[in-house]
Formats: C-alpha cells, sequence, structure tokens
C-alpha cells in the first residue's frame, strides 16, 4: 500500500436558557422510536486482517463470499487494479509493513463501534421517517492506505477507518503532500457520522441536476444537503463539523455574513456559470482567496452561504417539510421567499 499517494443570578438564568433552548431543539425531532432498526457495522478490516495468517485462497474465497460487490471494489478499486489477481494483492498487502503499522493504530482507536452504530441507527431512522423508501445499505469498515474515506457502492457505503484515526495520527503529517493538513484536521471519529450521512444524502437521495450551472443553484443545492443533515443528524453535532469548518472559521463567516453576500452581489456572481470562477466559493481549500485579510477567510463560501439561506427560507416558510424542499428545483424562488439579506 501506497500512504503517501494517496455574578450567580444571571448565571441561573442564563443555564435556564440553555436548557429552555435545548429542549426546545430537540422537540423539533420527530418521534422515530417506532421506526425499527439496528445498525451493525461489518467488520471488513478486522476479517481482511485475520485471513493473513490463514490459506490465501481460502481467505479470498471467504471473504468474497461474504462481502461480494465491496470486496472486488476494494481490491481493484481502492488498493489494487485488475491488473493483478486477488492472490497477488492479498500477498502484496499482508507483506506490507505499512499495513501491518496501521491496523494496529486503527485498533487502538477503533476499540468498541457501538457508540456508532447508535448514531448511524438514529439517524437513519430520522431519514426512514422522511422517505419510508430509502434502502438503508451496509456499512463496512476498512482501511486503504487514505485512498478512499466513504466510498459508496450498489448495496454499501465503506467507512475508510484510516480517514479517522484523529489529530494526533502519526500517519497524517506523512501524507501532507497528498492529504493537505487542512483535510486531515478532520480525520477524527466525530466525523464519521456526518460524512457518512452527507454521502448518502448526496449520492443516494439528492443527487445534483446538471441544469444546475449557476453559482445561486450550487450554492442552494448545497445548502439543502447541510439542512437536511440539521434534520437527521444529532443535536449535538456542531455545525463546524457538518460543513468542515474549524470553530475560527464558523465564527468568521457569521462575522462577515454581510460582507460576503455583499461580495457575491457586487461582482454579480449569483448567476454565473463559469466553473472556474464559481469553484473557488464552493470547493474545498484552507481559505478563499480574495476574501479576508491574513488567510483568515474561510473555504466554500458559496456552500455556507446557500445553508443559510435555506435555513432562512423554513424558517419563514414553517409548513414547508422537508421533502417539500429537497423537491423543490427553483433556487431563485428559494432566494426570493428566504427573503434572506443579512445585515
Amino acid at each position: 500500500m501506497n500512504y503517501y499517494n494517496v455574578k450567580f443570578s444571571q448565571s441561573y438564568l442564563f443555564f435556564l436558557f440553555i436548557l429552555t433552548f435545548l429542549s426546545c431543539k430537540q422537540d423539533t425531532k420527530p418521534d422515530v422510536d417506532h421506526i425499527k432498526l439496528d445498525i451493525k457495522i461489518e467488520r471488513f478490516d478486522q476479517d481482511l486482517y485475520a485471513g493473513k495468517s490463514k490459506d490465501l485462497k481460502q481467505t479470498d474465497q471467504l471473504l468474497q463470499k461474504k462481502y461480494g460487490m465491496f470486496y472486488d471494489d476494494f481490491m481493484h478499486q481502492m488498493v489494487g487494479n485488475y491488473e493483478y489477481s486477488n492472490a497477488q494483492i492479498l500477498t502484496t498487502l499482508f507483506n506490507d509493513q505499512a499495513y501491518e503499522d496501521l491496523t494496529r493504530e486503527k485498533d487502538s482507536v477503533f476499540t468498541d463501534l457501538r457508540p456508532i452504530e447508535k448514531e448511524l441507527t438514529q439517524t437513519f431512522k430520522y431519514i426512514k421517517y422522511y422517505y419510508p423508501k430509502a434502502q438503508v445499505p451496509r456499512f463496512i469498515t476498512f482501511i486503504s492506505g487514505f485512498a478512499v474515506q466513504t466510498p459508496i457502492g450498489n448495496d454499501y457505503i465503506g467507512i475508510g477507518l484510516d480517514m479517522f484515526l484523529g489529530k494526533n495520527s502519526q500517519f497524517y503529517p506523512a501524507i501532507v503532500e497528498s492529504v493537505p493538513v487542512y483535510l486531515s484536521r478532520r480525520f477524527t471519529p466525530e466525523y464519521i457520522v456526518p460524512r457518512v450521512t452527507e454521502t448518502y444524502a448526496r449520492e443516494e437521495l439528492f443527487t445534483e441536476r446538471d441544469a444546475d450551472r449557476t453559482l445561486l443553484a450550487k450554492m442552494i443545492h448545497n445548502g439543502k444537503i447541510l439542512y437536511f443533515m440539521d434534520q437527521v443528524l444529532a443535536d449535538n453535532v456542531p455545525d463546524s463539523v457538518k460543513i468542515g469548518y474549524t470553530g475560527k472559521q464558523l465564527e468568521w463567516c457569521k462575522t462577515f455574513e454581510k460582507e460576503i453576500w455583499g461580495y457575491y452581489l457586487e461582482n454579480d456572481l449569483l448567476f454565473e456559470t463559469d466553473y472556474q470562477k464559481i469553484q473557488v466559493l464552493l470547493g474545498e481549500g484552507p481559505f478563499t482567496p480574495g476574501l479576508g485579510e491574513k488567510n483568515e477567510s474561510a473555504p466554500k463560501l458559496g456552500v455556507w452561504t446557500g445553508w443559510q439561506i435555506v435555513r432562512r427560507y423554513m424558517q419563514e416558510n414553517p409548513s414547508v417539510t422537508l421533502p417539500q424542499l429537497m423537491t423543490e428545483k427553483d433556487p431563485q424562488k428559494i432566494l426570493q421567499v428566504s427573503k434572506y439579506k443579512p445585515k
């Protein structure tokens, strides 16, 4: 595996306010206790490593039988390709010291996945509440040498545990050329359920339309994805984790919300379709070039702004359901009805 490529009264009143706020926030979530679901994560990472001490052909057959399409995708798209046989790929993998070292660190971090299973179960209960026909995929853990984080297949979502080891992982400084720090700082366990949820939403439920070419359309699409995550993730998941910001980046957006909106308007960007111009406001990065001082701006500002527009739209239209929001195809209508105008 190549790891380099890839006063008291006031305090008391404040406390009561917090309790009241949290209680109200929790009440916004529907009751899903009647939905029968108990997600169990399949440990391909453990099954694969166990095969290291067994007959190679038998290991290959057992993994193929148990994991099907995921196994094929893992072997030929994540850690290898179709130029090599399964036996060749397994042999190379099992003889690689990096695989041994990464497995050891992964096992030290992920000793018990039951809390993650519980979170996933609750999130997918919410998803099933809003979308009863939604198919709950298999959840399969693996390590791929930092090749992929949450791949999605015909019947599964993979969870690349090597890309959620925590900020103190010994491996991340070594792969900084292929995975910069602004990305690897998010490789912590708390990101697993939000990233899985986002992948499922984007790939299975709400794929982006080809017709959505303007910055505004893409802002609203991304804003709807994040609003969907608001509704199905636990209330204690911070906004910073949902969007992948640091705390400072999130505060920067809130502080300069008016200026950010003014930037779009002054530069006639809302209906811009030039990919290079709008991708700067949508893509990942350490900051947004041209905005803020000393590179303190947050990245993907278009995504964040779209999120705020959608939130405002839903506040202004409490009768609109989540499915109705997600099927609304007119981004200009959402902007107009939202009355979004930061001050």
